[in-house]
């Protein structure tokens, strides 16, 4: 069924969404500006997009504002909070196909990636928020006799959750899942790439049952909405995934305005450390290439610093290459393409740079290096392993978000540590042993908010993620992601 002939006809029927949605409504900027969204795969101009600037923004956050000061939603009985969302879960599922194909063609990832992968995810995380909601309990203190002590969980208002365009679905899932769970109004902005998913999201919230108002999609640049919404007096908490330099200016936005909390998962730059006491070396080269291929190798926590101990280097290297033969790109209709096309042309010519920049910087292409054209569309980049001698190379000290991997050798354990630590980044790194101590010692001396052993890039609802340093702070997923959307109340109790 889902061949390349039947996504091809899926798309020729596809409508696109031009517009924002403000207060349950279709939403045009006042402007009437616009902006072209394209395929990576095609090049082609999916849909020219409504472009909200700060005046449009004023308007979504009013209707967030009205929605969450009138109670309907934030003040709603939790059985009916937790029926809507399950019911939006459903629905994600229901649309599926459809969700699967917006995120294809916006960002160029393989169609059954979305459909076997990103949709599902999503929804299963809409629904453990749901799930989770009646099952969060309050406090008491121990406070002295004659005296009641309660410590309470608020909705904290407006929640704002800027989102990255690699996985447009489940990073609005990880956002609006727990805010809407918490009772808050949210504002979703989509990244400019890929903004067709985040209002069908919220076309589906409707019809689930969200009261109009308590989900609006803006969308627009990043630096006209995104801007606007970090500087704006009346947003309570932005949420943001994405770069570093952006998470930055939030920050910055943040202590111009309202000071309103600033929640950031930003750049990765994660190291994959490979131990001689590695008894599978075969599935430790196969999760090495997935870590630095999936998705394009667009992935905030990619595992795109290797790191092999020198006596394992050779035999090593040599079955991780054979490994990347299975990641060649193609078409991200095909449904054998495991990966597809980088997201735009301006970013596949950024990640061609870098593989430029680290070769005269004295790096030696082990494999790949080079785009490829599939269908007289030259947006796609062959799988690249790279080795490096100094840590000083941009490779190494930067976030590609592409499928290019730096490699380098290690001696011992202490280097191996130092190298993985010595980084601005620190959102993830998996280590490979099957010596327990070893592997036990290395991940809590390892500076990351995930560490997998024997495996990449491990991640669950129930687990939190998120970095240290300049990867960020707070944690999407679990039940610790509630901890950004509410607020403490404490109330004291004199008793006579």
């Amino acid at each position: 069924m889902h061949n390349r002939d039947y996504w091809q006809s899926l798309l020729n029927q596809q409508r696109f969404s031009t517009h924002a949605l403000i207060g349950g409504k279709p939403y045009f900027a006042k402007a009437e500006k616009t902006w072209a969204v394209v395929n990576p795969a095609t090049n082609a101009v999916l849909a020219e997009v409504t472009a909200c600037q700060a005046e449009d923004i004023d308007a979504a956050v009013e209707s967030a504002r009205q929605a969450f000061t009138s109670g309907i939603w934030s003040e709603c009985p939790l059985a009916q909070r937790k029926a809507v969302l399950r019911r939006l879960a459903d629905l994600m599922l229901e649309h599926r196909e459809e969700l699967a194909l917006l995120e294809s063609v916006s960002m160029g990832k393989p169609v059954l990636d979305a459909y076997n992968v990103d949709v599902p995810g999503a929804a299963h995380v809409i629904s453990w928020y749901a799930e989770s909601i009646d099952k969060i309990y309050d406090e008491v203190a121990p406070t002295r006799p004659g005296t009641l002590a309660t410590i309470t969980r608020e909705p904290v208002g407006v929640v704002a959750a800027i989102v990255p365009w690699n996985f447009p679905l489940d990073i609005a899932a990880w956002k609006i899942g727990p805010a809407l769970a918490a009772g808050n109004s949210v504002i979703l902005k989509p990244s400019e790439n890929s903004p067709f998913t985040a209002l069908k999201l919220a076309e589906l919230a409707l019809e689930a049952g969200l009261p109009a108002g308590v989900l609006n999609v803006v969308t627009g640049l990043g630096i006209e909405a995104g801007a606007a919404l970090g500087l704006h007096n009346d947003v309570d908490v932005l949420t943001f995934t994405g770069s570093t330099a952006v998470g930055k200016a939030f920050m910055a936005y943040s202590g111009q305005s309202n000071l309103k909390q600033v929640w950031l998962e930003c750049g990765g730059k994660s190291a994959n450390i490979i131990f001689a006491n590695c008894q599978d070396l075969d599935l430790a080269a196969e999760k090495a290439a997935f870590g630095i291929c999936f998705n394009q190798g667009e992935v905030c926590s990619a595992n795109s610093r290797l790191l092999v101990e020198r006596k394992i280097y050779p035999d090593f290297m040599a079955k991780l290459i054979t490994r990347l033969h299975d990641w060649q790109p193609d078409h991200p209709l095909n449904p054998d393409a495991k990966m597809g096309a980088m997201v735009s042309t301006a970013h596949k010519n950024k990640v061609m740079d870098f593989i430029q920049t680290a070769v005269t910087q004295g790096g030696i292409v082990r494999a790949g290096g080079e785009q490829r054209e599939i269908e007289t569309v030259a947006n796609y980049i062959l799988p690249t392993v790279i080795e490096i001698e100094s840590e000083n190379v941009n490779l190494w000290r930067d976030e590609v978000f592409g499928p290019v991997l730096a490699v380098k050798v290690f001696d011992d354990e202490s280097e191996a540590i130092e190298l993985a630590n010595n980084h601005i980044y620190a959102l993830a790194a998996s280590v490979w042993s099957d010596d327990l101590n070893q592997a036990h010692r290395v991940a809590r001396k390892l500076n990351a908010g995930t560490v997998s052993v024997n495996t990449v890039d491990a991640l669950d609802v129930t687990v939190p993620f998120g970095g240290n340093q300049q990867s960020g702070f707070g944690r999407d997923l679990s039940l610790h992601a509630f901890d950004k959307f509410t607020k403490l109340k404490t109330t004291w109790i004199e008793l006579r």
